[in-house]
């Protein structure tokens, strides 16, 4: 395994906790807006009449054949904030999001979002 070079690549692929338990498939990736680089992932769980996109940190996230490893368990991914599969993420539900993963969270310094879909 190794560290993800350009995570966009690996939209599609199966995402899975440290155990190698998959949550689900990789839709999209959140940057931080300060810097451009990925900090999040949306993941694609759930049955196919009840899909929804949950918010997993790619902190220390890797690559293996054919999937991305997350540094979080599948419980804790999947009761993650979510939006619908056709959704976005309101910049009100930002700070929930690194809450849930007792990450900190400070808005831009005028206040602007830190998360942007690419």
């Amino acid at each position: 395994m190794f560290e993800a070079g350009d995570i966009r690549e690996w939209r599609g692929h199966d995402v899975v906790d440290p155990g190698g338990h998959k949550i689900g498939v990789l839709e999209s990736v959140y940057v931080d807006t300060a810097t451009d680089r990925p900090l999040y992932a949306t993941v694609t769980v759930g049955l196919p009449t009840r899909r929804r996109l949950v918010f997993v940190p790619l902190v220390k996230a890797t690559v293996g054949p054919g999937y991305l490893k997350v540094a979080y368990d599948r419980g804790v991914v999947k009761k993650a904030p979510a939006i619908d599969t056709d959704g976005e993420l309101l910049a009100a539900q930002e700070s929930a999001v690194f809450s849930h993963y007792d990450l900190d969270y400070t808005p831009g310094a005028g206040g602007e979002r830190r998360l942007a879909r690419r």
